[in-house]
């Protein structure tokens, strides 16, 4: 950085910069619009520094010295330095022993000849000065010459040859306009076109203020280092440079500027230029881990203003290690993942530098979720590492609770916990999105393999299967908190028993994802002991999965009748008549299925022609069967039967005892009369083709 110096992209030497100053020019109509001194006035930086006149109908110069900013004194030898000759210079007006008079040039504009001095003057001013000039307007108006007579003067000396062509060559463009009574000013830089020449006039006989910026050169500057460091140890400080006159005036050091972890900076040396190659290794890195250096410049030579030409400056020092994120080596992450899902994410790190990670290195990760609340997740530090040398950053994030949109924060070695040069590139941050679990889970629920119907009859002692099924593939379905099982009991007090995992009774099987499939399984095995009596059991299950959705908007219940006893109904075919085949419709109650069941078909005259077995007509449950098996009007023998009238009557034994007949109960609960179709337990069907 530097402050008033710069390089120059030219000539790549070193340039004081510029600095900006403020030319005000007033000037009034005495004493129409102006009577007071300073409302006839040139001013440098807000100061007056010449005012007023002496022999009017004049034009009036201000010289300003380019380096300086100072004005030419108006003597015998123009110069910024006043001297004991005084008098007008090239026939201008003296200073009529007033103050503030003593740098007006003024020149009479009232004849030819005066015209001609103002011209001689003007190709007299040093190139490179700034010029300013007003116009005193004296009455009477009439007797002015306006710019129509200094065009005239052409006549005598030639064209080109005047003081209006000179005022034109020197950029006062609206010089063509001074036609009329008015007053005027104009401030230019002579043969140099880095300042616009510019200039303001009147509409009559009012006041003109004009302001323009004037850019001179610093005196002095400053060139500033970059900073150096961090350091483990300091070791020199290297610089060379040279002038650029022949008997150089430039005053100029080097300081060595010690920076402290603070930010705190203190000045440690000034190296004069004699000391261009110091030893700086007295310098304590743990204090000072940083260095700046600082060249003040100044010229002495005003008549110059060239700064001390730097050629380099160096700080030998051994550096702290240097370390970066480094994806380009190893990297692993997702942007998108499912609620549940692990973000299994790797990031490399390696040692850029020759200098050593001497401790193993701490690393701080974050992930800010949608509400941007930090969740900080543990890790361990990582080895340290020698030059070249590369750790993996290596960790899992579960996702469950960070559905919508994250941030992911990475910083190896936070807060320089090991000193390090830089930390821009030790971190990174990654954006990563989880989907929301919006689907809920299905339940599915079995008596003893059969889904049952409210009112159905179902086992004593039934093995009721729940299970529960999810879609998601990372929130397994392994929680007994997520179902909830209770009976309501018949009777009149309606008692409710809310069944506990962990027993012989209800027992949970989690679900295991390895298989492809998010499916829990409830096995409850109850045992109801009392007949339900026209009245029914009721099964309540709750059931959600881990994202908090519910199997339904209300709960899984089903009512069901228990009969202890063991019995059966009269057996129904159906349809009945039938014509290529019918089933058998019947019911039974207690806890366990005869081990002993047939169906005899005879004819109405006795001969039995068919006899179907139990393991004919395949798996019958406690409750409403119906059966498998579909009898095609064929005999024992798979010939057709001849169509017509034919009885058929069941056989049953458990345990070696027959069973009763169980009345049929319809869904309130109430008893069905269904001996009237069955003639001394045989049924009658009708075979129609």
């Amino acid at each position: 950085a530097t402050r008033d110096i710069y390089i120059d992209s030219a000539t790549r030497k070193w340039q004081f910069g510029l600095k900006p100053n403020t030319l005000t020019i007033v000037n009034s109509v005495y004493p129409v619009s102006g009577n007071e001194d300073n409302h006839f006035s040139f001013a440098i930086n807000g100061i007056i520094k010449t005012q007023s006149a002496c022999i009017g109908h004049s034009l009036i110069f201000f010289v300003i010295d380019p380096i300086t900013l100072k004005p030419l004194y108006n003597q015998a030898i123009p110069s910024t330095t006043p001297s004991a000759v005084t008098g007008g210079f090239m026939g201008s007006a003296v200073n009529c022993n007033k103050p503030l008079r003593e740098f007006n040039f003024e020149f009479s504009y009232m004849d030819t000849a005066g015209r001609r001095k103002m011209r001689d003057f003007m190709d007299w001013i040093p190139s490179g000065y700034y010029v300013a000039m007003r116009l005193n307007l004296d009455g009477p108006n009439d007797q002015n010459p306006y710019v129509d007579v200094w065009k005239n003067d052409a006549a005598v000396y030639g064209e080109g040859n005047t003081l209006y062509s000179r005022l034109r060559a020197a950029g006062f463009s609206d010089l063509d306009a001074y036609t009329y009574a008015r007053t005027w000013v104009f401030a230019y830089r002579k043969n140099n076109t880095s300042f616009t020449p510019v200039s303001k006039m009147s509409n009559g006989l009012e006041r003109v203020t004009l302001s323009t910026t004037i850019n001179t050169p610093a005196t002095a500057g400053y060139i500033s280092s970059p900073v150096f460091g961090p350091a483990k140890a300091w070791k020199q400080v290297k610089w060379r440079g040279s002038s650029l006159e022949a008997l150089p005036q430039d005053v100029y050091s080097v300081k060595v500027i010690g920076i402290a972890a603070s930010g705190r900076e203190d000045t440690l040396y000034t190296l004069q230029p004699n000391q261009q190659d110091f030893n700086i290794d007295n310098i304590s890195s743990t204090q000072y881990p940083y260095i700046r250096l600082g060249m003040p410049s100044q010229d002495l030579d005003t008549a110059t203003l060239t700064p001390y030409q730097l050629r380099y400056w160096r700080v030998l020092y051994d550096p702290v290690p240097e370390g970066a994120i480094a994806p380009n080596i190893i990297y692993r992450s997702k942007d998108t993942l499912e609620v549940g899902e692990k973000l299994d994410f790797s990031v490399g790190f390696k040692n850029v530098s020759d200098g050593i990670f001497s401790d193993s290195l701490k690393v701080n990760v974050v992930v800010y979720d949608r509400n941007n609340v930090a969740n900080i997740i543990p890790v361990a530090s990582r080895k340290s590492l020698q030059p070249g040398d590369t750790t993996s950053i290596i960790y899992s994030i579960d996702t469950k609770s960070l559905q919508g949109n994250n941030t992911l924060f990475v910083d190896v070695n936070p807060g320089n916990a090991q000193p390090e040069q830089y930390h821009f590139n030790n971190f990174l941050y990654k954006n990563f999105f989880v989907k929301a679990d919006n689907y809920n889970p299905v339940m599915d629920v079995t008596f003893d393999g059969v889904h049952i119907l409210n009112g159905d009859i179902v086992s004593a002692r039934p093995k009721i299967v729940i299970k529960l099924k999810d879609e998601s593939k990372f929130l397994a379905l392994d929680d007994t908190s997520l179902t909830t099982v209770f009976v309501r009991y018949p009777g009149g007090n309606g008692r409710v028993q809310r069944f506990a995992f962990g027993t012989d009774t209800l027992r949970f099987v989690p679900a295991d994802l390895s298989t492809g499939k998010n499916e829990a399984t409830i096995e409850f095995s109850p045992a109801f002991l009392q007949d339900s009596e026209g009245e029914f059991y009721e099964l309540h299950v709750k059931a959600k999965d881990k994202s908090g959705n519910a199997t339904g908007t209300i709960e899984y219940s089903v009512r069901f009748q228990v009969y202890t006893k063991p019995m059966i109904s009269n057996m129904f075919n159906y349809p009945n008549p039938f014509t290529s085949s019918t089933a058998f419709v019947f019911t039974v109650t207690g806890s366990d299925v005869p081990q002993n069941l047939r169906i005899q078909i005879m004819t109405i005259t006795g001969k039995i022609v068919k006899e179907i077995t139990k393991q004919e007509l395949g798996q019958l449950h406690i409750g409403r069967n119906i059966t498998d098996y579909k009898w095609d009007g064929t005999d024992q023998y798979g010939q057709k039967l001849a169509n017509g009238i034919y009885l058929y009557r069941v056989m049953t034994n458990l345990n070696g005892v027959s069973l009763d007949k169980f009345n049929t109960i319809d869904v309130n609960g109430d008893k069905v009369d269904t001996d009237k179709y069955f003639n001394k337990g045989y049924g009658k069907m009708y075979l129609m083709r």
